[in-house]
């Protein structure tokens, strides 16, 4: 512990922890302490302020894990990034998963924990959960990753900002993002509105994750000087994409032929990046997804990763996790029930 986190052990269940920055103790401990509040309902223990210092007791470990919690948030808050109660809640993951052993190696010296993180000039991400810890690791060694999982894991925003912190860096010189037009069973021809105004609908998302890495006026010259490109999967045929980070987003909608052609676009000093749901498949009955097949194919295979996300790593609204269970729970029953009168 620094010398701005003193704290005082009276017993193995109990112990107080002084903060010496009394703003950033109260930012950390949260308004009307919700955010002890939120550590308290998922560890199970009780944490009290007073001024600048909390006193924490109950169970050893989830003590222990409180500790490292508020440590790890208070070093965040002491480098200028906020917390709000989606980062406490990924802390507490984090800390969990690192207790457990469940990811790469998460803790320092000293038990310290340590997250991923993307930084741009505009704003820094923090993983909230082990495999976002595991897949922002993996963008950063690896020339090509999947990234596989339900909605709301924050795997294609992660895979943006990524590819905007390589910008950024000048590690690559432009930024290629794509999407296969399939979606709910419309097609391009029939959508009015010549083609920008056609695939813009279903490259929205990609936008979004841009101007939330980016000033909206970079974004805007980026796109103009062709230094960022957004187009559809179909555009991609037929080009080498050098000095590029390139993202492939709801790549379940491939086909195994367009899979395979896109994933042959990578050019020296190129990065891949491919995200996607295989239980969102929207292709026509009986054709296989160039998603599914890749992932049987490349795994394994020296410089590729594949980082798979669980219903757990969702980082929306709670329901949305449950929701995500929901639905694999009667897919899962479903397929017992139809293996049964095979």
């Amino acid at each position: 512990m620094s010398k701005e986190r003193q704290p005082s052990r009276t017993d193995a269940n109990h112990f107080v922890l002084t903060f010496e920055n009394n703003r950033l103790a109260s930012e950390l401990f949260g308004q009307f302490d919700q955010n002890l509040k939120l550590i308290e309902d998922r560890l199970k223990i009780d944490a009290r302020a007073r001024g600048n210092t909390v006193a924490i007791s109950g169970e050893l470990g989830a003590t222990n894990l409180a500790r490292r919690t508020l440590d790890y948030l208070y070093d965040r808050l002491q480098k200028g990034s906020p917390i709000e109660a989606s980062d406490v809640e990924g802390a507490i993951r984090m800390a969990q998963a690192a207790d457990d052993q469940l990811v790469f190696p998460a803790l320092e010296k000293k038990a310290k924990l340590s997250m991923g993180q993307i930084s741009t000039r505009k704003k820094t991400i923090h993983a909230r959960t082990p495999n976002q810890d595991v897949y922002m690791r993996a963008l950063e060694r690896s020339e090509l990753v999947f990234g596989i999982g339900p909605a709301g894991t924050g795997k294609t925003y992660l895979a943006v900002a990524h590819a905007a912190q390589l910008l950024e860096r000048g590690a690559v010189d432009r930024i290629i993002l794509s999407r296969p037009a399939v979606e709910a069973g419309e097609r391009l021809g029939f959508l009015p509105g010549d083609m920008k105004e056609k695939v813009d609908p279903y490259l929205r998302p990609l936008y979004d994750a841009l101007y939330d890495m980016m000033p909206g006026d970079k974004v805007e010259r980026a796109i103009t000087a062709g230094v960022i490109e957004i187009a559809p999967l179909a555009f991609m045929r037929g080009r080498t994409l050098a000095n590029a980070a390139v993202i492939l987003d709801e790549a379940q909608n491939t086909t195994a032929m367009q899979m395979k052609m896109f994933l042959t676009r990578l050019g020296e000093n190129g990065r891949m990046i491919v995200t996607g749901d295989p239980s969102q498949i929207d292709l026509p009955r009986g054709v296989k997804s160039g998603l599914v097949e890749a992932l049987e194919i490349l795994d394994g295979v020296e410089g590729v990763s594949i980082v798979k996300f669980r219903d757990v790593d969702v980082v929306r609204h709670p329901m949305v996790a449950r929701i995500v269970r929901a639905y694999e729970a009667d897919g899962a029953a479903k397929t017992i029930a139809t293996q049964a009168n095979v």
